[in-house]
């Protein structure tokens, strides 16, 4: 189209009058949010009130495009102290979110609102609470007080980490608390309203910012020339060589100007350009308004100009956006496949899940690729996707005794005929008892006398030299007792049988009374505990707690006796001088005379320990039940034979004559 000027002409060109516009309420459609409420339930928040802010949150809701791909929301509410009641993962609809806003008990407590500002940084804004990367984060906190606690600091913090803040404060919220927890600029981020009636005035004005209406489109804004934008709001403006009139929406001028009605001029934004003699200028259509302005000298010419979408960033694709005269479509990097309910979004092609792929064992998936690997014990042959058996007893140190057996991914150890394999799995022998959690309790009373506990000492450390002592093996404890109880070294603490009987050594003697029972509840409740080294009880490992004392208890060791016993403790009982036989029975296991030991004299006890054999097998256990009388008759009577039977073994070996004339090899 066509239009000749005779002389400067300015041409206003109306495409339509600014027109009254009511919109149906719809729902934001500006892109995904994780919204979390941090709602006041303080005491001061009387019952009413709360109810006003429960329909605040509901109305908010009502606007916005909620799901679990677009708007989520999760509300917390805080007093003295936060109360999660529903996460950004937990409702994905609108009418179950309304459910549990109405089903919100207030706490009415104190105002903690850095705490509650703290749990929605730490928790609410969390992937683990629904929050997903690269969505807005926006907290909208609605408060009637001030603060209890510091607010600054941890607002500042939740600011850093992207969160926008909201700061409604309510009647006595204190406005330098507000502006210290929102975010900038403040007049678009704090409110403060006398009553909680007039708090639907935020709701109106933060749901235009959330959804980041434009309400020069959306309203009747009554501009002449010039409307343009501002959250929330708008203002208007007037062409050049024209001023804005009082009424803000007018615009007056001087400029002599000729206006007509271009009826066929797209209704997109349009490009045109004025050509003359001399050069080519261009002209774009002023945004925001229904204006088109030519400055022509001769002829005039409309050319409307494709717009592309997808260098302007007006699309939503996810990957890739293919542009199209005033449109648009989206496709997907290689190894995606275009979503077909929103073909915008992009999923991986994931070839494993679909099965095509021709690995034997493992497939390893990537985007429209994979990559072939084995299972443990396996490795990948040259064609990358067989396996092939690895034999990992020709290739890794087993440390099996005797033999080792591979198996895929793994390998065990077998011992010869007779012999059984011991708990570390790789180590053979005749039995399986090797290994146990040993609990000295010796007396540190005062009748023991110094020299004496010395004695006491070396007879544990005669018992710890007959030992298999690591971490694996036996573990060794030590607790002296008196008026009260001391551990002097846990079942975790040394690992060699020269660290335990050094540490023995060096204990002190603590004299005073003789507290047995106290000493045996120690031992059951703190010294076979895991926390204090013993094995778990599942690994069956014998529990062994040898008591050593020289006179009567001060308190009543019948209950703790029977309950080290139930509890699957093996308890040797060890006494010397003025011990009293029952007290020591009682605690001794059964059978009594297994292992129950007696001695008059202190400098008798390293016989007791030759005689104590705890960590062997059962066969070898069966030694002395007590220290004999080397000149009894029945033990001169055992020594003869014994004797005897050794000089018969002698005789049959070396002094018999060779029977056999025609071996040469035994000597005569």
């Amino acid at each position: 189209m066509t239009r000749l000027c005779v002389s400067i002409l300015l041409s206003l060109i109306a495409l339509t009058n600014a027109r009254p516009k009511t919109a149906p309420e719809q729902k934001c459609k500006s892109g995904p949010v994780d919204l979390v409420f941090i709602i006041d339930s303080s005491r001061s928040v009387r019952p009413h009130e709360f109810e006003t802010m429960r329909k605040f949150m509901i109305d908010i809701l009502d606007t916005l495009d909620i799901g679990a791909d677009a708007t989520r929301v999760g509300v917390i509410q805080y007093s003295s102290q936060v109360l999660n009641e529903f996460s950004l993962k937990t409702h994905f609809k609108t009418e179950a979110m309304v459910k549990g806003i109405n089903e919100i008990i207030p706490l009415a407590q104190g105002t903690m609102t850095g705490l509650a500002i703290k749990y929605t940084m730490n928790v609410a804004f969390t992937p683990e609470a629904g929050d997903r990367p690269k969505v807005p984060n926006v907290a909208v906190i609605v408060t009637d007080g001030r603060p209890q606690d510091r607010v600054a600091e941890v607002a500042a913090e939740a600011r850093e980490k992207g969160i926008e803040i909201y700061a409604v404060g309510v009647a006595r919220a204190d406005m330098t608390s507000l502006r210290a927890m929102a975010s900038p600029p403040f007049e678009d981020h704090v409110f403060l309203v006398e009553s909680f009636d007039l708090i639907h005035q935020f709701g109106l004005q933060f749901q235009d910012k959330l959804c980041g209406l434009d309400m020069c489109a959306e309203s009747d804004h009554g501009c002449e020339h010039i409307c343009e934008s501002s959250p929330g709001s708008y203002h208007c403006l007037c062409l050049p060589g024209y001023t804005l009139n009082t009424d803000g929406k007018t615009c007056s001028g001087n400029t002599h100007t000729h206006t007509h009605t271009h009826r066929d001029t797209p209704s997109r934004v349009t490009n045109y350009r004025k050509y003359d003699s001399c050069s080519v200028y261009t002209h774009q259509h002023i945004p925001k308004t229904s204006v088109n302005v030519c400055v022509c000298v001769c002829v005039c010419v409309f050319v409307s100009a494709a717009i592309d979408l997808c260098a302007q960033g007006k699309h939503d694709c996810e990957q890739v956006c293919i542009s199209s005269p005033g449109s648009f479509t989206c496709d997907c990097n290689k190894g995606y496949t275009l979503n077909a309910e929103d073909k915008k979004t992009c999923t991986t092609i994931d070839l494993c899940a679909q099965g095509k792929h021709e690995c034997e064992q493992v497939c390893v998936s990537a985007p429209g690729v994979y990559t072939c690997d084995c299972n443990k014990g396996y490795t990948l042959n040259a064609d990358k996707k067989t396996c092939t058996h690895m034999d990992l007893c020709n290739s890794v140190e087993h440390g099996c005794d005797f033999q080792c057996v591979s198996t895929p991914g793994s390998f065990y150890c077998i011992c010869p005929e007779g012999q059984l394999l011991q708990d570390n799995g790789k180590s053979c022998g005749t039995c399986k008892s090797a290994n146990i959690d040993l609990v000295f309790l010796i007396d540190g009373s005062k009748s023991v006398r110094p020299q004496n506990f010395e004695l006491v000492k070396k007879f544990v450390n005669q018992v710890v030299d007959s030992l298999d002592v690591s971490a694996q093996g036996t573990r060794v404890g030590l607790v002296q007792y008196s008026s009260r109880v001391r551990t002097e070294f846990p079942l975790n603490m040394y690992h060699t049988a020269e660290d335990i009987k050094a540490a023995v050594m060096k204990v002190d003697y603590m004299e005073k009374g003789t507290m047995t029972g106290l000493a045996l509840k120690h031992m059951l409740e703190n010294s076979f505990s895991e926390a204090e080294g013993a094995r778990p009880a599942a690994r069956n490992i014998p529990r062994i707690g040898l008591v050593f004392t020289d006179g009567r208890s001060q308190d009543d060791i019948t209950e703790w006796a029977k309950l080290t016993k139930e509890a699957g403790l093996t308890m040797y009982a060890v006494g010397v001088g003025k011990a009293v036989e029952d007290e020591l029975s009682e605690i001794a296991s059964d059978p009594v005379e297994k292992y129950f030991y007696y001695t008059t004299d202190f400098s008798a006890i390293n016989t007791i320990a030759e005689n104590l054999k705890l960590n062997v097998c059962p066969a070898e256990s069966q030694g002395e039940i007590e220290v004999k009388d080397p000149c009894a008759c029945e033990s001169l009577v055992e020594f003869q034979q014994a004797t005897m039977s050794s000089m018969e073994q002698l005789t049959q070996k070396h002094i018999l004559p060779n029977k056999n004339p025609n071996d040469k090899n035994i000597p005569r």
